[in-house]
């Protein structure tokens, strides 16, 4: 079914073992492409974050992302306010986007009391409608790369919301992990690559511009399945005039499987 295919993913190794152990179990190949890296604004998040708990003193707390939850708590046991932010989250309600974030949370000793039906920021929106949140207020520490959807859709609901940017992004700077990569894309040896964000799109682009230009880049990937993992990432990738496949299931797990189908029938 996918023997002998070679599979691309916008994630470094330690963020993609999930989806490496998923095309190894096919007899497929895999390859990590480190897109982004974060650049964390350094040590003062965990005072804003907190300052902001007491000032604005949130209803919910909602984390859209495994990293925002490391960062915050792993920033926060450097300057000795580790204590301090559990508690203050733990006196919120707890959203989290998504699975894997959900752990992230339990790891750091807080209790999760909702996550969406859908991993994303449409799914955060369903859930408040059902929650009845109406003029509730909502903090939310995340990249400071994040588009403003989530904080305009939940102000149409009617919920007061403030964010936190704890981190911002750029274009992974050590390509040479690239080298394996842009030798079999080259050589049309690539079958599918998967969009893991919206900022992994640019990142891609910006990384393989500087050995491709715009048309030669261009037809190289319309001759391999490309599967974005959710509709910001689908949405960028049209702006690069990339046509694309959007994960039925916003995790890894439904995007491998999304590749998986398109490239069996291939």
């Amino acid at each position: 079914m996918l023997k002998g295919k070679t599979i691309a993913i916008t994630r470094s190794k330690d963020d993609s073992s999930e989806f490496i152990d998923l095309v190894t179990k096919y007899n497929a190949r895999s390859i990590s492409l480190p897109t982004i890296e974060l650049i964390s604004k350094g040590e003062k998040i965990v005072d804003e974050f907190l300052d902001s708990i007491k000032q604005y003193d949130p209803d919910y707390s909602v984390f859209m992302s495994s990293k925002a939850v490391t960062l915050l708590f792993d920033t926060a046991k450097k300057v000795s306010q580790y204590e301090k932010l559990q508690l203050a989250v733990a006196n919120t309600i707890v959203i989290a986007v998504g699975p894997k974030t959900k752990i992230a949370l339990e790891n750091e000793g807080i209790k999760v009391a909702h996550m969406p039906n859908i991993y994303s920021s449409v799914g955060v929106g369903e859930l408040f409608t059902k929650l009845h949140a109406v003029g509730k207020k909502v903090i939310v520490p995340r990249s400071g790369a994040s588009t403003p959807f989530l904080k305009e859709l939940l102000k149409k609901i009617g919920i007061d919301v403030k964010e936190i940017h704890l981190y911002n992004v750029c274009a992974f700077r050590d390509t040479s992990q690239w080298n394996e990569f842009r030798e079999l894309f080259s050589q049309n040896e690539v079958h599918g690559i998967v969009f893991t964000s919206a900022s992994s799109v640019r990142a891609f682009f910006e990384i393989m511009s500087k050995d491709y230009d715009e048309n030669s880049l261009l037809n190289n990937l319309e001759k391999l399945s490309v599967v974005s993992i959710g509709p910001f990432t689908s949405d960028e990738l049209q702006k690069f005039h990339v046509k694309n496949t959007i994960s039925q299931v916003h995790t890894v797990l439904g995007a491998f499987d999304t590749i998986k189908s398109i490239l069996s029938v291939a």
